[in-house]
């Protein structure tokens, strides 16, 4: 997929795209590398409809859709789940190609209509077979476990992705290798995953008759219920047919409890990643404390929006550090957010990290004033050794025998002295 053909995307277009309402002949491409980034171009739309969503919420139910350090946790494992994209193309494409590369049956035209609709529904059913297999085995559902450990179900929520399910979804995509293009695929699994976010929300109530066809955020809270008539059901992802035609159906009939039979209790992404009361585990910090981590979490989006978009232009050892330091920010703040005996000396190291990695020329301070304040502090330090050097080169400096005594560099004493000296030759002569 090729980041620089967002351009090509019209605002219309970018809409639509979070619904599932594109059109074969706008997004059909002959080559994978022409595919624009749909889910890069996409953040700007999670953050309006999440704001959207907050205000509805206010209005219609007098509070918001959930908790502010939930919020941040989801977000933060979303941003995992992108960072290994900055190395190298995804496993679900990688293995694509290959097959299609090494064994495909038929090769079907990319710019066919009939093409682009048989990709939608090979790449939705691939998916519910991934969901269930994925709540059904307990190595796949080590992975998945991470998009449900929520207590809250709103739009952030959809974000909450695992880092690790990528690696065992590509095999429910391989079979369509035998005959789709990869350029459709990589548009249709991008388009897959935009629709599902909308669905994860408390302010859309039932829709009438497209409850039978599409999945809506009525079937998808049952999904992510743990009440014992939730479990193990609704898995589709855009598409609720599949469900109804192999038994795993089930309608929104009570009040959902959300999140894990056996929650997480924590903030900390990494143990998000890799790991029962009925009332949601919340943070207790300070106001204050949530506001500083408010602030520390924005920097980091502004700093990771901007590491996508120059990845071309880092090293490899610029972006490992990038990723590390991202890394260390989500840690902190979720070790504050848990309020750890050791986040005040984890926040304090990774504050002087930034520091050293700003110095060493691999971050620059998202807000110009400061990196003004930076560069001047910079220049009044190459001064001062410039000085310095100055200085103690004059001390070692051996007299010229040869000089001028109008030279710049002659001493107000040897001047006067040969003065005097040409004064008395003259009289004598």
């Amino acid at each position: 997929m090729n980041p620089e053909a967002q351009q090509d995307v019209s605002v219309s277009q970018r809409i639509r795209m979070m619904f599932y309402m594109m059109k074969p002949n706008e997004t059909s491409f002959q080559i994978l590398e022409e595919v624009p980034d749909y889910v890069k171009q996409a953040t700007p739309f999670f953050i309006s409809l999440m704001l959207l969503e907050l205000v509805i919420s206010w209005i219609l139910k007098g509070k918001p859709p959930g908790r502010l350090d939930d919020a941040l946790t989801s977000i933060s494992a979303g941003v995992f789940s992108r960072l290994p994209s900055l190395f190298s193309r995804s496993i679900e494409l990688t293995t694509y190609i290959y097959v299609w590369e090494n064994y495909r049956l038929i090769n079907l035209p990319w710019d066919s209509p009939w093409t682009w609709y048989l990709t939608f529904l090979g790449v939705d059913f691939g998916y519910y077979w991934f969901h269930r297999m994925a709540h059904e085995v307990n190595i796949m559902w080590a992975g998945h476990q991470t998009h449900h450990s929520s207590e809250d179900y709103n739009l952030s929520t959809a974000l909450r992705q695992s880092v690790l399910q990528i690696y065992t979804s590509w095999m429910f995509y391989s079979p369509l290798a035998l005959f789709i293009p990869p350029s459709v695929y990589a548009v249709h699994l991008q388009f897959n995953l935009l629709y599902q976010f909308w669905i994860h929300t408390e302010v859309i109530n039932n829709l009438g008759p497209l409850e039978l066809i599409i999945n809506t955020p009525s079937h998808h809270r049952v999904h992510h219920g743990r009440n014992r008539y939730c479990i193990d059901k609704n898995y589709a992802g855009v598409l609720i047919i599949w469900d109804r035609i192999f038994g795993t159906f089930e309608a929104e009939n009570e009040k959902v409890v959300y999140g894990l039979t056996h929650p997480i209790n924590t903030f900390e992404p990494f143990q998000v990643q890799v790991t029962g009361k009925e009332v949601p585990f919340s943070s207790s910090v300070s106001h204050l404390l949530k506001i500083y981590a408010v602030v520390q979490f924005a920097l980091m989006l502004a700093f990771y929006e901007e590491t996508f978009a120059d990845k071309a232009a880092l090293s490899q050892a610029t972006l490992l550090l990038r990723v590390c330091f991202i890394i260390l920010t989500l840690t902190s703040i979720g070790f504050l957010l848990d309020q750890r005996p050791k986040a005040a000396v984890l926040e304090t190291f990774r504050c002087l990290v930034f520091l050293m990695l700003y110095r060493i020329g691999h971050l620059k301070p998202l807000i110009p004033s400061l990196s003004f304040a930076f560069e001047s502090q910079r220049e009044r330090e190459r001064e001062r050794q410039t000085q310095a050097e100055g200085e103690a080169g004059s001390m070692h400096r051996e007299p010229d025998v040869g000089f001028d005594p109008g030279s710049p560099g002659s001493r107000p004493g040897q001047r006067q002295a040969l003065n005097r000296c040409a004064t008395q030759g003259s009289q004598n002569v």
